[in-house]
């Protein structure tokens, strides 16, 4: 089996996640720790017994989910499943700098201040109700670009999200986006469903978000991952410092291509992901894109353990 890690993006946070894994785990307890001294507060407690609307919060979802994707990481390397049997890591979204963290291109730390940075960038960069998502079931991405084009009306109106072959998530201007909800439906889209977030992820309307990332990123380090990172905007991997810098600023606009990343991978010879983290999206995504690749959810002690006896048995 060649394997890769993945890390989920925004929407997975829950309640609770990741405790069961620090009370397990004390190099899981110490990635809570460290991002809470990194944002200068307990985000621990938010994200272990707060309010789910308060977590849910761009500029509290994003360190939050890195959190817990690293903590379920180390609790995995507390195993003997490290990186050094890897082929590649790679996440969604936000999950891009979880899968730097889990290479060793970023530190913990930074990663947590710059999805800090990122979060309030990306809701301050569109005033609240002006922007909009939406997922199109049963259209392709090509399909879909032609949806937006026709939607836009001289509004920006983008396909964001390439996630799997039947799902195809729009962002832009709110009308925009719900014009498109519609011609979807008329070009034969099964369901076209708007998203409850907070602002239009992944289009020219964030490039506000990506100004800020580009100065924020000018003050970490970022070293060469220890297994390459495979890129959401070029869909393959990096493993440059200086280049990593420039796409996770270009990130912020662009297109997530999963879908493709998926595609990459297996093209590699990967034939086994598993997706460390809060949520299961990503292995759904990834069994509706090639189901001969073999996956598995890491987001608990009990996940740890059967990868574990898996493992045994396999060996």
């Amino acid at each position: 089996m060649t394997r890769a890690f993945v890390f989920p993006g925004q929407g997975a946070q829950t309640i609770g996640m990741g405790r069961d894994l620090a009370s397990a785990y004390p190099a899981a307890q110490a990635v809570f720790d460290e991002v809470d001294a990194a944002l200068g507060e307990k985000l621990s407690d938010l994200i272990w017994d707060g309010d789910i609307d308060t977590l849910t919060l761009t500029a509290n979802a994003q360190p939050a989910l890195m959190a817990t994707s690293i903590a379920a990481m180390r609790a995995l390397e507390a195993e003997g499943f490290g990186l050094g049997d890897a082929a590649f890591v790679a996440g969604h979204s936000l999950g891009e700098y979880s899968a730097l963290a889990a290479a060793g291109a970023l530190s913990v730390r930074d990663a947590a201040v710059l999805l800090r940075a990122r979060g309030t960038a990306m809701q301050k960069a569109v005033p609240a109700g002006e922007g909009a998502m939406a997922a199109i079931l049963g259209l392709d991405l090509d399909a879909v670009r032609a949806v937006a084009a026709e939607a836009a009306e001289g509004q920006v109106c983008a396909a964001a999200n390439d996630n799997d072959p039947g799902q195809v998530v729009v962002s832009g201007h709110r009308a925009a986006v719900m014009r498109a909800t519609e011609i979807a439906k008329e070009k034969g889209a099964k369901r076209a469903v708007m998203l409850p977030v907070s602002a239009p992820f992944h289009c020219a309307l964030m490039q506000p978000a990506a100004d800020a990332m580009a100065n924020a990123l000018q003050e970490v380090s970022i070293a060469a991952p220890k297994v390459p990172v495979v890129s959401n905007v070029r869909a393959e991997a990096v493993s440059d410092p200086a280049l990593i810098r420039e796409l996770l600023i270009e990130q912020v606009t662009a297109a997530v291509r999963w879908r493709e990343s998926v595609q990459y991978m297996a093209a590699q010879g990967v034939t086994e992901i598993w997706e460390v983290g809060a949520g299961k999206a990503l292995i759904g995504m990834v069994r509706r894109i090639d189901r001969s690749i073999a996956t598995r959810a890491i987001g608990s002690p009990a996940d740890v353990d059967a990868a574990v006896a898996a493992g045994k048995e396999q060996a």
